[in-house]
């Protein structure tokens, strides 16, 4: 007897209703019509329902989500340290990136970038200040192998 693992979630069809069907059926209808967001990697791309949150989604080989939002296709985000989870235009709008993590804030920071959106404040500012941290790392780590500390 197979014992499932994750009751919450499935891929098999058979196991979706008739509201799940046609939600699908959407989905595939703007695959169709826009593609897929240009950041989801179509490797092994299949359908999923969540019985707990009654969405349904694609989900790939790297265990990307892209689920509608208003009339497209668009990649479903969960930053890696705290689990936020929303397209990336909510989570630029809903979260701070001074209440963050810093691997939170790198993610989202990537995403935008990935996804060709435009920064506003605070998350422009922290960007900005992220760039000339690293700028600064680089000219030290030049200096030091230009002019080698001494040993004492």
């Amino acid at each position: 007897m197979k014992t499932e693992t994750c009751s919450y979630y499935t891929e098999n069809l058979a196991d979706f209703g008739f509201r799940e069907i046609r939600m699908l059926r959407d989905i595939l209808d703007l695959w169709v019509t826009n593609g897929l967001p240009d950041t989801f990697d179509n490797q092994g791309v299949r359908a999923a329902f969540n019985r707990n949150s009654g969405y349904v989604f694609l989900v790939n080989d790297d265990y990307q989500v892209a689920m509608v939002n208003g009339e497209r296709l668009q990649v479903h985000h969960n930053t890696p340290y705290d689990g936020h989870e929303g397209f990336l235009s909510d989570l630029l709008t809903d979260l701070n990136p001074d209440d963050l993590h810093e691997d939170d804030v790198e993610y989202i920071i990537h995403a935008a970038d990935q996804e060709g959106i435009d920064l506003c404040p605070p998350w422009l500012d922290t960007k900005i200040d992220k760039i000339l941290e690293d700028e600064d790392e680089s000219l030290d780590e030049a200096d030091n192998q230009i002019y080698p500390q001494p040993e004492l």
